[in-house]
């Protein structure tokens, strides 16, 4: 069975963005003659038919907005999203939308689901969760004019003042200062960091915050960086080396998986009392009595709705003004 072909088939022929074939198909007087004539030459060649039904639901609205679903990962700290969705569609049906949640594996089949939904008309926004530097995913949908915000910032430099979208996101920084600020009035100086290999743009963005208030001392022996690239295990094997090797007063965790995994390695130490400080306030961490940053994902998904719609709108009517937001985390004291 031959396959039909599609408008990302015909870019490809013609040697145009896709962009531009869907606007030599809808609205031809932004496109030059030249080019209008390369693209209907690559539609004839392959035959391809552009869907008037899916033109003629873009022009309606869906109250619906779709948003990925990420792939179950198990572990401690794959509940954040999860209260994400849930605030998300709690707040959407309070005026009057419904969510979407859609699965993707990849970035292409991201991509691909992307467009699949918006030539359908099946959604009137989209918003990305999992954002990372040059993300093209925000590419995509902001080539096809389709309305968009993202829980997560774009990691590009100047992030607020040169947003080129909407987005919210948690202010790890800020968070890991205020834990960092509170070890060293109620625990000590010494205070080590527990984060993940430096590649991972949120842990250096969490790092970053108890750099900033240990100063010069962030790395030494008195103020030690410890990393683990995995979870629980992990962590507690490499704070067990760290708390047999140097005197540590308190430690700030990336991650309430890092901070089970330090509290762990603290009992086995024979310091069950030791302050430590994780991220994420799972309810693994309350259950610990461990202290921990909480995201307020229930807020996030309240900002990031209303860049969609403004404060009071019920309808997604045109795409939101690009700007940027950082919400701080709250911290949560549990240990004496």
């Amino acid at each position: 069975m031959q396959k039909v072909a599609t408008i990302e088939d015909v870019a490809r022929e013609a040697g145009v963005s896709r962009q531009t074939v869907s606007n030599v198909i809808n609205a031809p007087s932004k496109v030059r003659e030249s080019t209008r004539q390369k693209v209907h030459t690559a539609i004839e060649a392959l035959g391809y038919s552009p869907n008037a039904t899916a033109r003629r639901l873009r022009t309606q609205r869906s109250s619906t907005i779709g948003v990925r679903l990420d792939a179950f990962s198990g572990g401690v700290s794959g509940v954040v999203l999860d209260r994400f969705v849930h605030a998300l569609t709690e707040h959407a049906s309070t005026r009057g939308l419904r969510v979407l949640l859609y699965a993707a594996r990849t970035v292409e089949e991201e991509l691909r689901q992307i467009n699949e939904l918006a030539d359908g008309g099946e959604v009137d926004a989209i918003i990305l969760t999992g954002t990372s530097r040059e993300d093209r995913r925000a590419d995509r949908l902001l080539e096809r004019g389709m309305p968009f915000a993202a829980f997560g910032r774009p990691w590009g430099a100047d992030d607020i003042a040169k947003a080129d979208h909407p987005w919210v996101d948690c202010d790890g920084a800020a968070g890991t200062r205020a834990a960092t600020e509170h070890l060293l009035e109620r625990a000590g100086t010494r205070i080590a960091f527990v984060g993940w290999p430096s590649d991972s743009e949120t842990g250096d963005d969490r790092e970053r915050g108890w750099r900033e208030v240990i100063g010069p001392r962030a790395g030494d022996d008195s103020a030690p960086r410890v990393s683990s690239e995995g979870g629980v295990a992990e962590a507690q094997v490499a704070v067990r080396s760290l708390l047999r090797d140097k005197a540590i007063d308190g430690i700030v965790c990336a991650s309430d998986a890092l901070a089970i995994g330090a509290h762990l390695a603290a009992v086995e130490t024979g310091r069950p009392e030791l302050q430590i400080v994780g991220f994420d306030n799972t309810a693994a961490a309350e259950a610990l009595g461990l202290s921990s940053l909480e995201q307020l994902p229930e807020r996030i998904a309240a900002a990031l709705l209303e860049m969609l719609m403004g404060p009071e709108d019920s309808r997604i009517t045109h795409p939101p003004a690009p700007t940027g937001l950082l919400v701080k985390p709250q911290l949560i004291i549990r240990q004496a």
